[in-house]
């Protein structure tokens, strides 16, 4: 360590230009610079963290680093050697060392006292092993692409262990990889790039370091790289520019994915061979690797190309949709046969050969999947890559040759049957030669099987770099460096391969029996049906066919989508049945608590507190079985109950402290009040009480019970101390209280004085009876009320401000007569009381006991006054605390705080010994703290965001003014000022803003320094310190109210700081160097310097949390313009420096251009996580909280990472969150609710037993070395990465690492609240799915993964979103169906004779549709996790009242939200990042802001379905039976309604009149106003619309075409609909249709007249548009005449001709758009925009006539708000008044 003192950089360290030097004495956590100025920092009190600086100092012999000038051996370590050496930057170097010193000293730490390491291996020597560990987990991901590419790794160490040359060549390469990581800036998201570029620095640290020559220039050899920031300009910045070039070519991602290269495409450049000949290196910049896009040479697409098509569903799980369709063709060849079940039919040959023919359509199938191969992935095609074209066309040519050649065999059994008309011997042969061929055929699947059973050899063939295995595995699948042994154990293969084998089994059934066999039968009837009159021309014959077609096509989609809703049940039950056996739940309550709270101490100290023996050895079978027996013991009570521990046991006392500090926690808070802090506190013990002091709430009436029973019941000593102890409660209660005044009456009365003696005696004597046994003949205990009454008395007087001395010492007489002369069974004597001290030897003066003998203490003594507080509640306390906390989010997290301390879980180490972790949150431009204005304005009705959360957080409210008060606050008006900045925290921390996530967050900090004092902590320590916080008293220290019989007196106290009671004070002061080791927070703020240029008032409260909390650190993007040159870019890490006090830099590191390629969010975490610390990262998003007692918790799930998870250890550690914003609305409930079942069940379900959890989003705990070395936190690709999370997950799971989930440790999570924030939310991931369904992570996986797991992978992804938009697509195509049969009149033809409506398979159609519209599968898992965690009925109760609350209307409103946006993305893009706000939900939404945002998705939608069902019940036969119309329409009927009136339900102050009105008048205006160059769409409808088009104008040809073809159905409407005209007459011709068409022609020509003549006239010569507009109007009035006069038209076909033209006229409109480009320019898109227009007024008015309709009604106004913001129904006359904006306490 010599060499260190006051150690400074060397003077040749390389450093931008633009960098300025740090503030003097900065540093992150470990001040290495400065090792003399900062020696007593707690961090150096570790010998691990001296011995890893230590290790790094050999740099004596290296050779000088090449161009360095004035280098200093003596002054330099490691890291400044290869700093120098390669061109690193200094801050860099700085941050690396940091970070290396600590992974190495927590290493050390953790490894110390196992066999890992030497037991005699002094802990200031960094071991070899620890070192090399570290290595070989950072350099394994390079190892195995080393392996993969058939290179030698270019790492060499020796095999002997000669500790100082070891030990310095592994830190060398660790070092190494590290600063090449942490200066990659963009390229960290590509691994294997950095993989190339350590490959060859290694080979040059290599020749530097054994001192080799080089062979051209005979000098030593010098990096190829080397020089003043040589590597960010020469290696880093090369690269970037080209993932610029060809974001920038993307056009912000708008062009198709195929069009340009995305980081996974740079990167899987590296996983060839020829990428060494290719690059180079030093890098060869002239290469086609870096050619821009559009110039020639340039690199196109690598490993994958991304197309919009929904083929990819089909192309990525093929495997799926091969079972389906097989079943379901061997089904209908089984159902045909007509008999009750498959197996009778099946004893036939027919049969049996029949079903043979699946092998005809298996091989299509193949053929199709190879067409769609090349079809899509032609891009990849390059004179590199032939062997990818030559696999593409004999995979073609080999399924068409199998098709071909299963049908040629298929057509000859069949020939040779027909000819020996029975199954003869050579038509069994040729069934034999069919089988044989087909065995062939299936010798993949065989294998697949055989390897699916043996999961090891599987992996071994994947995994090993074998060129003959790679030649036999060539066929099937393309070689990837990721997706290479995917298989799990066979423990958990048999899991999940039983969990789906049940479940297909149940949907195969049901399918066969309930929606393929009885279509059968109508099927065969329709068949038979000939000559049925049609209503219209037909174009074909046999139309009878087509309504098989449209009978079955519902069925089928059904059946291709239910294995959803088969999901939904089983993985239901499966994860309720886990949550059992995990013991989720069994404590749902505060009163169950109470029940187990005697074993609480125990659990506690056996979760969390370190483990006595340090010896043990993690796994081992004895260890094991060890715990398992104690959780046993604990779970159950067979074990010592917290009743056996004595109170001077040091186990009692730390838990006292722990809990403590966690009810002081919810006193901070706000969610408990004072008088419940010292209801639920452990108090300390100081008047020498004999037991356990129960918090108050555990005793409540125990004491009561007590008396009555020793006044009732006639028994001895023994039989009363025996049920008294039957309740441990009771028992401790009757103790404490004996003892307890005893202490008070000694305190009180003076010592020396006689009435001390007396007392003294008195209990004296009570003892010796009680010993003896003869303490119930010897006292009359009905007398024990009496002085239990006496006793309540004595406290309240002393509890009193003003003390009246008189009365209490009356009492005290009182309770002297009633003890000594009245209490004993024999009464005893004068003289006899004054032998045994029980009587004054003789009488006072003054004639009366305790007159002069009584001083009570002073009003400082706040211990006392605090036990006495305590006495009296004991004294008092009835069954009124049974809603103590009164608080439900209190209650909550003490209930499953309790409980999870007897779930399953490893044990802690000690905070030495724990796992290192940091947590990393991406922020960018929320709130930080709410502001004045924010508070205080108010919205149209009055209401603010602070009186809104007064209501909603009623005992919070009153809490926080409570607590106020106290700390000095005399009016309530004063809060706006002397209290302002705590105001703005208390309502911050309700909200969703970053201020309550680092409050959250820093719980970690707090919790591990208690938990490093209680490690280290010695009995003395605690037993003294806990008599410390005793003198204290309690946190009600000021202005305290206490309960007096005439209500409450308030008296002032001497003022102690808040919390001072808290386990802090005992600190030694060496906890806050242990907390700073082990745990980092990194805030990766954006653009916090452009707002502290801009002095936003955001970048002051990030100072504010940053001088609050002294272990956040803030990681920021800076941009920095010098005199010469471009902007550079740095990333830039500061902290608040509490002795300089003021905001410090630590780091500054250059990037080598804009931090933003990709999306912002993965950026923004990247840019940051070189900043972050340990050996595991924890992503928080910015809404997200954390609890004290759950960060408790938090060592033991970092062990997690030494047990096995299956077949191996875990890489990503899933936890489990509670939505806190469900109390917010109704819609926030139905969210919550939704949200909290699959971040619980679901994804238990998801981790065990399927192995396909994913990161669906944080809190998951990420294996930082792991995931560094792998692409980091998330994938980053603008656009394909939108839904950035879920990518970890997949590339996770793809590199074969191992996802976990844990429930018994949960982290608060907010969520939108309002509709339209939800709706955008839900829209921003669906089209995060649209573009995962695209992405080579899906498909990857789809082939990847064994069959089951791809089921798994499948119905929990994209398949749950396509399976959404399958159930609106069926519901289209079961009403375009029946309109098509009714207007053509089939339905009436048929319906006499195949009875299609009566049917058992279309019933199963509706129901499955209707269950899934109302959200029912998602109910399912809500109602067992509630049922699990809740209780049964409540569970049962929750669901009725959200149905109650219309949250069925709100399921269907999202499946359409779901459906829209990612069949649009898929089909053409458009997917984007969609800012929700988070904000409350108090504020009207205008009409046209709903319509504008849901016009598209959902109105258009339902008014479409809303005309086919009006059309269909006017002209078809079954409508006539109104039962059966409303039977088969009703589900249908109810999602118009639920997509039309949803957005107003669910908007406040929906359906009030006056907003209705002005709703209207601003829509209009909006329609009205004109579009411009700098108009938005929320000021002009014409903006909108074309924003509304900007996915047509991106999306490709086909998308195109498709969209043309969808909008030819808006012409049915006019082709069925004109022939039921009544001037039709009955005509079946052709000219009907024609002649409609000129019909529409002359409207399209009067519009264009009066929009000619309104533009010419209008203005200027209005006499001339009037009389065109006379014109007009008379010719069409001469027309109606006419025709009324000479044709069979009548009124009627007005209104029936509306419903022809108008969906015509919007197809027009709709396939305008499409084809714009075309017709822009020319006179046609002006006429196209002015119809278009009226359009949207005429579906304005439809949407808004309901609207106005119950707006106008009376009541309903009341009642929507009830359901808006009504938890179940209870406050809604409260919320109304809110809306009403009486505000009448508000502050």
């Amino acid at each position: 360590m010599s060499r260190l003192r006051n150690r400074r950089p060397p003077a040749g360290s390389a450093a931008a230009s633009a960098e300025q030097p740090p503030v003097q004495a900065s540093y992150n956590i470990v001040p290495i610079q400065d090792v003399v100025m900062h020696g007593q920092h707690p961090s150096l009190r570790f010998p691990e963290v001296r011995a890893a600086v230590a290790a790094l100092v050999h740099v004596a012999d290296l050779p000088p680093p090449p161009l360095a000038r004035g280098w200093d051996s003596h002054r330099a370590d490691l890291f400044d050697w290869l700093g120098l050496t390669f061109g690193f930057q200094r801050h860099n170097v700085t941050n690396q060392r940091e970070h290396l010193v600590l992974l190495l000293a927590n290493a050390q730490l953790r490894a110390a006292g196992t066999l890992a390491l030497p037991r005699d291996h002094p802990p200031d020597v960094l071991h070899f092993s620890i070192a090399q560990d570290i290595r070989k987990k950072l350099l394994k991901n390079y190892d195995a692409w080393c392996a993969y590419l058939g290179q030698r790794p270019h790492v060499h160490v020796p095999s002997r262990r000669n500790a100082g040359v070891d030990v310095r060549r592994e830190l060398l390469y660790t070092a190494l990889y590290l600063l090449i990581w942490g200066e990659a800036a963009n390229l960290r998201f590509m691994p294997e790039c950095l993989c190339y570029i350590f490959h060859y620095m290694a080979l040059d640290l290599n020749h530097v370091i054994d001192r080799s020559v080089d062979i051209e220039t005979g000098r030593p050899a010098i990096p190829a790289v080397c020089g003043e920031d040589a590597f960010l300009n020469r290696v880093v910045t090369p690269i970037y520019t080209v993932l610029a070039a060809e974001v920038k070519a993307s056009q912000n991602g708008t062009k198709p994915h195929s069009a340009w290269r995305n980081y996974d495409d740079v990167n899987e450049y590296f996983w060839s061979r020829r990428v060494f000949k290719r690059l180079q290196w030093p890098l060869d910049t002239s290469r086609g690797f870096f050619v821009p896009p559009g110039k020639f040479g340039r690199i196109g697409k690598t490993g994958f190309v991304e197309q919009r098509s929904f083929w990819n569903i089909y192309r990525s799980f093929d495997r799926l949709w091969v079972m389906l369709i097989l079943f379901f063709q061997a089904a209908m060849i089984i159902a045909w046969d007509g008999r009750a079940y498959p197996w009778q039919s099946l004893r036939f040959r027919d049969i049996q050969v029949r079903v043979l023919s699946v092998f005809i359509t298996w091989a299509g199938l193949r053929f199709m999947q190879a067409l769609l191969d090349a079809g899509t992935q032609y891009s990849l095609v390059s004179r590199e890559t032939k062997r990818i074209v030559v696999r593409m066309v004999l995979k073609a040519f080999v399924a068409a040759g199998w098709t071909i050649t299963f049908s040629v065999l298929y057509v000859r059994m069949w020939d040779q049957r027909w000819r020996d008309r029975r199954w003869s011997f050579a038509a069994n042969t040729r069934v034999l030669n069919f089988l044989e061929a087909a065995a062939v055929f299936i010798i993949p699947q065989v294998l697949a099987l055989a390897l699916f059973i043996l999961p090891w050899i599987r992996n071994f063939t994947e995994k090993t770099n074998w060129r003959i295995l790679y030649v036999l595995t060539w066929w099937f699948q393309t070689r990837t460096f990721v997706g290479r042994g995917l298989r799990e154990g066979l423990i958990d293969n048999i899991k999940y391969s039983t969990f789906w084998i049940f479940l297909l089994a149940a949907k195969f059934s049901f399918s066969y029996f309930l929606q393929i066999k009885p279509m059968v039968a109508p099927t065969k009837t329709i068949f038979t049906l000939h000559d049925i009159r049609r209503n219209w021309f037909e174009f074909m014959p046999h139309t009878e066919r087509l309504a098989v077609i449209i009978l079955w096509v519902p069925v089928v989609l059904i059946y291709l989508m239910d294995i959803q809703i088969w999901y939904a049940v089983f993985s239901s039950l499966t994860g309720a049945l886990i949550g059992l056996f995990s013991h989720l739940g069994e404590i749902r309550s505060v009163g169950q608590l109470r029940l187990r709270f005697q074993f609480f101490a125990s659990a506690m100290q056996f979760n969390l507190m370190p483990e006595e023996r340090l010896d043990r050895v993690h796994g081992g079978i004895r260890i094991k079985l060890y715990d398992a027996i104690h959780r046993l013991k604990l779970r159950y009570g067979f074990g010592r109950p917290y009743r056996k521990i004595e109170a001077n046991q040091v186990e009692a006392k730390r838990f006292a402290l722990i809990w403590n500090e966690i009810i002081q926690t919810f006193r901070e808070e706000d969610i408990v009040s004072d008088t419940e802090v010292e209801l639920l506190e452990l108090p300390p013990v100081v008047w020498k009480i004999r037991v356990v002091r129960w918090p108050c709430l555990l005793l409540k009436n125990e004491l009561l019970l007590a008396l009555s029973q020793a006044k009732e019941l006639v028994a001895d000593d023994k039989t009363h101390w025996s049920r008294i102890s039957s309740i441990e409660y009771r028992r401790c209660a009757v103790i404490e209280a004996y003892d307890s005044i005893r202490q008070l009456l000694l305190e009180i009365i003076e010592e020396r004085s006689v009435e001390h003696i007396i007392v003294n005696q008195l209990f004296l004597a009570f003892d010796n009876a009680m010993v003896d046994g003869k303490f119930s003949e010897e006292y009359r205990l009905n007398l024990l009320p009496q002085i239990h009454s006496s006793v309540i008395t004595l406290v309240e007087l002393l509890l009193k401000a003003n003390k009246d001395q008189t009365k209490i010492v009356n009492t005290l007489q009182t309770l002297y007569v009633l003890a000594v002369h009245d209490f004993p069974q024999n009464r005893k004597h004068i003289e006899q009381l004054r032998r045994e001290g029980l009587a004054p030897s003789r009488p006072p003066e003054s004639g009366l006991l305790f007159e002069v003998a009584i001083t009570c203490p002073g009003e400082n003594d706040l211990s006392f006054y605090k036990q006495v507080r305590r006495l009296h509640t004991i004294l008092t306390s009835r069954d009124s605390m049974n809603d103590i906390p009164r608080n439900p989010e209190a209650r909550r997290r003490i209930s499953f705080f309790s409980n999870s301390l007897f779930m399953n879980m490893p044990r802690a180490p000690t905070v030495e010994k724990m796992v290192a972790f940091s947590v990393l949150t991406p922020y960018y431009n929320e709130d930080v703290l709410y502001n004045k204005d924010q508070l205080r304005r108010e919205n149209e009705d009055g209401i603010s965001i602070l009186y809104y959360l007064q209501k909603i957080y009623e005992d919070d409210w009153g809490n926080f003014l409570e607590r106020m008060r106290r700390e000095g606050m005399v009016k309530d008006e004063d809060i706006w000022a002397g209290k302002f900045q705590e105001l703005r925290l208390w309502a911050s921390y309700r909200g969703q803003t970053l201020a309550r996530t680092v409050r959250g967050m820093m719980y970690y900090y707090r919790a591990l320094k208690m938990l490093a004092f209680l490690d280290t902590a010695s009995e003395i320590d605690i037993t003294e310190g806990t008599k410390r916080l005793a003198t204290f008293g309690s946190v009600r220290h000021e202005n305290d109210v206490y309960p007096m019989n005439n209500g409450l007196q308030q008296r002032p106290q001497r003022r102690l700081s808040r919390g001072a009671s808290t386990v802090s004070q005992l600190f030694k002061g060496m906890e806050d160097g242990a907390a700073l080791m082990k745990y980092t927070y990194v805030v990766a703020c954006q653009i916090y310097g452009n707002q502290k240029k801009g002095k936003d008032q955001r970048a002051e409260d990030i100072l504010a949390l940053m001088k609050k909390n002294e272990a956040l650190r803030v990681a920021y993007v800076d941009e920095v313009r010098p005199e010469m040159g471009d902007m550079q870019y740095y990333s830039v890490l500061v902290k608040f420096d509490q002795d300089l006090q003021k905001e410090v830099e630590i780091y500054r590191i250059r990037l080598p251009g804009p931090l933003k390629l990709g999306e912002g969010k993965p950026e923004n975490q990247n840019h940051a996580i070189i900043f972050t610390r340990g050996d595991a990262v924890q992503t928080i998003d910015m809404n997200q909280d954390n609890y004290f007692e759950e960060a408790l918790k938090m060592r033991n799930l970092l062990e997690q990472y030494s047990y096995n998870h299956g077949s191996q250890k875990p890489t990503l550690l899933g936890v489990r969150e509670h939505v806190f914003t469900g109390s917010v609305s109704s819609l926030a409930w139905f969210m919550s609710a939704q949200e909290t079942s699959f971040v619980t069940l679901g994804q238990r379900v998801l981790a065990n037993p399927l192995k396909v959890r994913m990161h669906y989003g944080h809190p998951d705990v990420f294996d930082r070395l792991w995931f560094l070395t792998r692409g980091g936190l998330s994938k980053a690709s603008r656009v394909i990465n939108i839904s950035e999370d879920i990518f970890a997950g997949f590339n996770c799971t793809l590199r074969g690492g191992n996802v976990s989930h844990h429930e018994y440790i949960q982290v608060g999570k907010g969520r939108d609240v309002g509709l339209n924030q939800i709706s955008m939310f839900e829209a921003k991931v669906s089209s995060g799915n649209g573009e995962q369904t695209l992405s080579r992570d899906i498909y990857r996986l789809g082939h990847r993964v064994d069959f089951f797991r791809m089921l798994s992978v499948f119905y929990t992804t994209i398949g749950f979103y396509f399976n959404t938009m399958l159930v609106v697509l069926t519901v289209y195509t079961f009403t375009w169906g029946r309109l098509y049969l009714a207007l053509s009149g089939l339905e009436a033809g048929i319906q006499g004779s195949a009875n299609a409506t009566n049917n058992k398979a279309l019933g199963a159609v509706l129901n499955q549709q209707f269950v899934i519209q109302l959200g029912l599968f998602t109910a399912l898992p809500m109602i067992l996790e509630n049922s699990l965690e809740l209780g049964f009925l409540p569970a049962v109760w929750d669901f009725f009242t959200m149905q109650m609350n219309f949250s069925s209307v709100f399921y269907t409103f999202s499946m359409g939200t779901k459906s829209h946006y990612y069949g649009r993305t898929i089909l053409h893009g458009g997917a984007k990042y969609r800012a929700t706000g988070r904000g409350f939900v108090v504020q009207h939404k205008s009409f046209a802001e709903n319509y504008r945002l849901y016009a598209r998705s959902h109105f258009i939608k339902a008014i479409e379905l809303g005309i086919i069902l009006t059309v269909y019940a006017v002209h078809s036969v079954i409508a006539r039976n109104t039962l059966v119309y409303i039977v088969m329409m009703i589900s249908s009927w109810f999602l118009v309604v639920s997509w039309i009136m949803a957005p107003f339900a669910f908007n406040p102050s929906g359906f009030d009149w006056l907003k209705t009105v002005y709703d209207f008048e601003d829509f209009m205006t909006w329609i009205w106003f004109p579009g411009g160059i700098f108009s938005k769409a929320e000021h002009s409808w014409e903006v909108w619309w074309y924003e509304e088009q900007d996915h047509l104008r991106t999306t490709g040809l086909w998308g195109k075409i498709l969209e043309i073809v969808l909008d030819l159905r808006y012409f049915f409407f006019q082709y069925g609909v004109v022939y039921q005209l009544k001037i039709a007459d009955g005509s079946r011709s052709i000219a009907v249709y024609l002649l409609s068409w000129i019909c529409v022609a002359v409207i399209f020509g009067v519009f264009v007249l009066m929009s000619y003549t309104r533009d010419q006239y209008a203005a200027k010569q209005h006499l001339y548009y009037r009389v065109v507009q006379c014109a007009i109007i008379i010719l069409g009035v001469l027309v109606l005449i006419l025709f009324l006069e000479f044709t069979e038209f009548q009124i009627i076909d007005i209104f029936t001709g509306l419903l022809a033209f108008i969906p015509t006229g919007w197809g027009l409109i709709s396939i305008a758009q499409v084809i714009r480009p075309f017709i822009e320019s020319t006179v046609v898109w002006g006429s196209v925009i002015s119809v278009a227009r009226l359009y949207e007024i005429l579906l304005g008015v439809i949407v808004m006539a309901p609207v106005a309709l119950l707006s106008w009604l009376p009541g309903f106004q009341e009642m929507q708000t009830r359901v808006l913001f009504n938890e179940g129904f209870s406050r809604g006359l409260q919320i109304s008044r809110i809306l009403a904006g009486k505000k009448t306490n508000a502050v």
